[in-house]
């Protein structure tokens, strides 16, 4: 359930208020005639349950509230009320599976920033991930999954894609770009100054590595796993399920491939850091793929049930 604070301009307010009353999926209406001063206007609260989130804000907009007041949505922790249960039961769909599309851009469009923390993660993700490669210790790659950011940038992709929102696709692919290759870069220099200090060694590379031998050799599996990825990530997004344990998911099709090329590019080994850039390529393809697809299904499946509803 979202609890919804709307500044509703005094000439639109009444029907704002009519129109949240008759939304079977909105309980705990109250309105406070001129409560608002920054806009000025009635302030407008209510529950609504998930399932019904998306029509509500959609309509709101429609109305033009945002241009002379505002929303605001926040989760509720806890609701105990009987009226917020009758709301569960009479709003269609089901709200694990619900999709708040504003909530979805508004959350995504802030991990599309090229920052400072984005760019310290990526890089010490992707070095831990290059030592793993080296040592051949899974232990490390998954390490190296657990810090790495990059799942931010590919749901915002995904998302801008849908929504046709070219600045926010320029600023998520510049993200990648950008973080991977300051990653990769900062891998190689930590790479020869390892083996300066004779703490690793080409022959590492270049010795047998059953553990993790997999991460430059992309084969139809690759694909699978970024699909698989993909779709894993974008439903942990619309569902709010696990998402940091799915961007885990989301690393170990990049992170590990990144880290390698940068490895296989220290020593000058060019066929496995060829490998491995094929494979963080089709992986990342894969994901986008694959969350552009998922979201494109769940945009239709709602679109389908306001229209049943409508209907019925």
């Amino acid at each position: 359930m979202l609890h919804l604070r709307v500044i509703a301009p005094p000439d639109r307010s009444e029907a704002v208020a009519d129109l949240l009353a008759t939304e079977p999926g909105v309980t705990h209406l109250a309105v406070l005639a001129g409560a608002a001063r920054q806009p000025c206007g009635d302030l407008i609260l209510c529950d609504v349950v998930r399932e019904s989130a998306d029509g509500v804000l959609r309509t709101l907009q429609e109305f033009g509230v945002e241009a002379q007041g505002g929303i605001s949505a926040a989760d509720v922790a806890l609701t105990i009320s009987t009226a917020a249960e009758r709301a569960a039961r009479e709003a269609p769909g089901s709200g694990a599976d619900a999709v708040v599309w504003d909530e979805i851009a508004a959350k995504t469009g802030e991990q599309t920033e090229l920052s400072a923390t984005y760019l310290v993660l990526i890089t010490v993700a992707t070095m831990i991930a290059g030592i793993g490669v080296l040592l051949d210790q899974p232990i490390l790659i998954v390490g190296a999954m657990v810090v790495g950011p990059e799942f931010g940038p590919l749901a915002a992709l995904c998302v801008a894609l849908l929504r046709r929102k070219g600045r926010v696709v320029v600023r998520s692919v510049q993200a990648l770009v950008v973080g991977f290759l300051a990653a990769m870069a900062v891998t190689v220099v930590s790479t020869w100054a390892l083996t300066a200090a004779d703490l690793v060694s080409r022959e590492m590379l270049l010795a047998e590595r059953p553990l993790t031998d997999f991460i430059w050799r992309p084969d139809a599996l690759s694909w699978v796993v970024g699909l698989l990825a993909g779709v894993a990530g974008m439903l942990s997004l619309t569902s709010k399920k696990s998402g940091s344990l799915v961007g885990v998911l989301i690393s170990v099709t990049t992170v590990p491939a990144a880290a390698n090329v940068a490895v296989a590019t220290a020593y000058g080994v060019w066929h496995e850091a060829a490998g491995s850039a094929l494979q963080l390529l089709i992986n990342l393809c894969a994901i986008v793929l694959a969350g552009l697809f998922t979201l494109a299904v769940q945009q239709t499946w709602w679109h389908l049930a306001r229209r049943r509803r409508v209907a019925g």
